[in-house]
């Protein structure tokens, strides 16, 4: 990823348009004139083949007769010529350029590359960056630069939207500026050659003039990078999307039943969830989501009063909350009674509050002001129909003062058309959440709920003390390369078990025999009763074909079995060649739940985690939820909740008790250790999982290898705990454990950090504080393994010292910190863990390392002397630390 130069695209301080001339439609002159009319204060320059003049501008005849290179150029000539147009500008000195021209990826009869190539390869020496192209533009309303063709100016505003479709771009403009809803930033993302989505939400992330950020998407080219800029946007502001292509795309019979299962929608919706991200389904809601996010709300909790004149309405509301999973506030006795004094006999005291159809400007008041002083309320609806009792303005004008003094998020819901469009401008203009419908008014409230839940499973920690899940990972990879080797696809089933149980996952014993003499031995050694299956690699589900026979209890009925079942497959599956059975021990679990977990490849995202509902009809259940991997025990368990039967595990249902949790939140721990330990499976498929108060059991695997010429890369989108940095050190004769943070280290953290003095603490965080709250913990431990590095030096179970770094997007350079316990400051260990940073990231290419320090801190500039650093005193008398790395690029 990377935001570099994208600051002159954004914010550029002169701009050139190319493709400029008086022919009708040309869309270069509707830029210019879009870019003049904005009210753009820098330089607006034009450039054509043929000079002239255009909308009062003079037209140059090339990029090399402009005075000065400009910041940004909009490129509006016909595909062909871009890639020398981008050239030229590469060579002036331009950094960024927006280019609205469409065709470039159409082949070329007499060139192997595209226009789209050729132009990349163009910007590439002069690392100028490219939004498009066959896009609209852009518009910054803050600093009056359109630099579209968009048919109208943005309001200014601190929502920033992007969008893949030129389309919604100029729907949404036309409806915003109607609802009177501005911007920070307006994108169109076109083909996104070069500056795509992970790029522009690592830039309007951090940028402080955008409040939240408000996407459609179509699709997502690069996983790891997308997932990075979404999880560190989304920690500073609301990010919500809608994404085409609910529908399940490329549908497939897939040979596993989790390939089957995981559609990419859902793989998509794993990834959201994972980072933060909001999702809506329809561009209504998208909209609903602009409204609702141009106005600030403050957040208590999830449960909604709804307070209306309608009781229909009120039941519409109450319904669409319900669906929506979202929880009405059960309102206490003391708010029933406050209510009654206040409202007309024979309300139904109940939320919603119906305040009556007569209701005068009074009650609507009365009524607000009861339920925004309730305890039990965390936001209030209010909605109003129209009636001939009283001039819903005049509500407006009464309730508006006292909603603007809310503590607590107020939606409003005008219903109707004409008699109440002066209420519902008159809350608009006063920054309340304003909606049409009950259904649109709950839709924001929803959207908020789900923002602030994302939030909060964001500072959710792991236990302290896992359990520690060390595979044999050479026994597991050995397996799976003799198969690649082999030129196989799938595994046999005692190769599947082996896997598994190298990763600590229980599976039935289980044997391999040739014929059915070596399955009656086999049966004799493992024990009646048995389970026979059939092994071949032509059959995957071999229940179709009558390939597994239960509960053999003698040598006859397994030698039966055994020929009887080669009958069949031979009259069922002629073509499959049978090279033996498998003969397992019939698994003694009657009360057990039948589950299924596996590991499937998304084309995008890589390799996923699924969990659910198993058994034969796995696929009618279609009870099942994803994951990306790597999973941590909280991460597991949202996991299993995400699904219909995840309930019934935790509490037990018809006479069955609840599952051993910590046994199965492991193996699917486990499941997603495999998946990001060995890039050789594609598919792994665990059914049944059987699980019950004393564990889990895999009682049928199967496994699927990646061919050996599809490479190795795994394709994660997550980077997992990069456990090969872990090493030991000798520091006085106490051997320490040096390795990166993982999120069950919050504990450690928090005991880390509450045992250091407030002189410690002031001199690490540049204020002084007694603690450090958990928000604060949860972003220390989660970190994201791709841009940011902790290490930590562990003696015993405590942390004794940590030194983090974070990179900005480019790699260019790394902002530390570092702090060393009490007990250990003055030991060498400072070094020891600065090195060890300064290894890392050399390693990484990362330019350069800074921090600060206070100047009384001598200790740390003694530190960062003797690693090489320069030490300068800069503003405030703070000292700046730098370490050179590698030359910039």
């Amino acid at each position: 990823m990377s935001v570099r130069h994208l600051d002159a695209l954004f914010a550029p301080r002169s701009v050139a348009v190319v493709g400029v001339n008086a022919r009708p439609g040309n869309i270069g002159a509707l830029v210019l004139r879009n870019l003049k009319h904005g009210g753009f204060a820098g330089t607006i320059r034009a450039v054509d083949r043929v000079r002239g003049e255009v909308e009062g501008t003079e037209v140059l005849a090339s990029v090399d007769a402009l005075a000065e290179p400009p910041d940004l150029a909009v490129v509006c000539t016909p595909a062909a010529a871009v890639p020398d147009v981008i050239a030229e500008l590469g060579r002036r000195g331009t950094r960024a350029a927006i280019v609205l021209s469409a065709g470039l990826r159409q082949p070329s009869a007499e060139r192997v590359a595209t226009a789209e190539q050729r132009m990349l390869e163009a910007a590439r020496p002069h690392l100028l960056r490219i939004l498009g192209p066959n896009c609209i533009g852009l518009l910054v309303p803050g600093l009056g630069l359109n630099a579209s063709f968009a048919p109208a100016q943005a309001l200014a505003g601190s929502i920033a939207f992007v969008t893949q479709s030129g389309a919604l771009a100029t729907a949404m403009l036309d409806w915003a500026n109607t609802q009177g809803i501005g911007f920070s930033h307006f994108v169109s993302m076109g083909d996104s050659a070069d500056v795509d989505f992970g790029d522009v939400l690592d830039y309007l992330g951090s940028d402080g003039n955008t409040r939240a950020i408000l996407m459609y998407m179509e699709s997502v080219k690069h996983a790891r990078k997308f997932m990075s800029a979404a999880r560190a946007a989304a920690r500073n502001k609301p990010v919500i999307l809608v994404k085409a292509g609910r529908a399940p795309e490329g549908a497939r019979a897939a040979a596993s039943h989790t390939g089957a299962l995981a559609g990419s929608d859902l793989v998509f919706d794993a990834a959201v969830r994972r980072a933060g991200l909001v999702r809506v389904d329809t561009l209504e809601a998208l909209f609903s989501a602009a409204a609702t996010l141009a106005h600030p709300t403050p957040w208590i909790g999830e449960r909604l009063a709804i307070v209306t004149n309608g009781g229909g309405a009120g039941v519409l509301a109450a319904d669409a909350l319900a669906l929506g999973h979202g929880p009405l506030a059960a309102l206490a006795p003391e708010t029933l009674a406050r209510l009654d004094a206040v409202l007309p006999a024979g309300w139904p005291r109940a939320n919603p509050v119906d305040i009556h159809g007569d209701a005068p400007v009074e009650r609507y008041h009365a009524a607000l002001q009861v339920l925004l002083q309730a305890h039990e309320v965390d936001g209030v609806l209010f909605m109003h129909a129209p009636t001939a009792v009283v001039d819903s303005l005049a509500i407006a004008e009464a309730c508006g003062p006292l909603l603007k003094e809310a503590r607590k998020p107020v939606l409003s819901c005008w219903l109707g058309g004409a008699s109440v469009r002066a209420a519902r401008m008159l809350f608009g203009a006063e920054g309340f959440s304003t909606h049409s419908t009950p259904e649109q008014a709950v839709d924001a409230w929803l959207q908020l709920l789900q923002y602030h839940r994302h939030q909060a499973a964001l500072l959710q920690l792991p236990d302290a003390q896992p359990a520690e899940l060390r595979p044999d990972r050479a026994t597991a990879e050995d397996i799976v390369a003799r198969a690649r080797r082999d030129g196989r696809e799938w595994l046999d089933e005692a190769q599947a078990k082996a896997v598994l149980q190298a990763y600590g996952i229980a599976t039935v014993p289980t044997r391999k025999a040739r014929d059915a003499e070596d399955a009656v031995a086999a049966a004799h050694a493992l024990g009646y009763p048995v389970a026979l299956k059939v092994i071949s690699p032509q059959i995957l589900h071999k229940s179709d074909v009558g390939g597994v026979a239960l509960n053999l209890g003698s040598a006859d009925e397994v030698r039966s079995a055994a020929v009887r079942m080669r009958q069949r497959v031979a009259r069922l599956s002629p073509q499959a060649q049978v090279s033996g059975f498998t003969v397992q021990t019939m698994a003694q679990r009657p009360r057990a739940h039948e589950l299924i977990a596996g590991i499937a490849t998304d084309p995008v995202f890589g390799p996923i985690v699924l969990f659910g509902s198993g058994g034969i009809d796995v696929e009618l259940m279609q009870d099942r939820a994803l994951a990306l991997p790597p999973l941590n025990a909280v991460l597991a368990r949202d996991l299993v909740a995400r699904t219909r039967i995840g309930p019934r595990l935790a509490t037990g249902w018809r006479g069955r008790a609840p599952v051993n949790e910590p046994a199965l939140l492991r193996a699917l721990q486990q499941v997603a250790q495999i998946a990001c330990d060995l890039p050789g499976v594609a598919e792994l498929d665990i059914n049944p999982l059987l699980a019950d108060a004393e564990g889990v059991l895999a009682l049928d695997a199967r496994i699927r290898v990646r061919p050996q010429d599809e490479g190795d890369a795994s394709r994660l989108a997550l980077r997992p705990y990069p456990a090969e940095l872990e090493e030991t050190a000798n520091l006085g004769g106490q051997q320490l454990l040096l390795r990166p943070i993982r999120p069950e280290d919050g504990e450690r953290l928090a005991e880390f950090y509450a045992a250091a003095t407030p002189s410690d603490l002031r001199l690490r965080f540049f204020l002084s504080r007694r603690e450090v709250p958990l928000s604060e913990l949860a972003r220390y431990c989660q970190i994201d393994y791709e841009r940011e590095m902790t290490f930590v030096a562990i003696a015993g179970d405590a942390i004794a010292g940590e030194v983090r770094a974070i990179c900005d997007p480019d790699n260019e350079q790394a902002e530390f910190a570092i702090q060393v316990a009490g007990g250990w400051q003055r030991r060498g260990l400072g070094r020891v863990l600065m090195d060890k940073l300064v290894a890392y990231l050399r390693g990484r290419g990362t330019g350069a390392i800074v921090g600060e320090c206070l100047q009384e801190n001598a200790g740390m500039a003694a530190l960062a002397r003797s690693a090489g650093f320069s030490v300068k005193t800069g503003a405030d008398d703070v000292l700046q630390l730098r370490l050179t790395l590698a030359a910039p690029s």
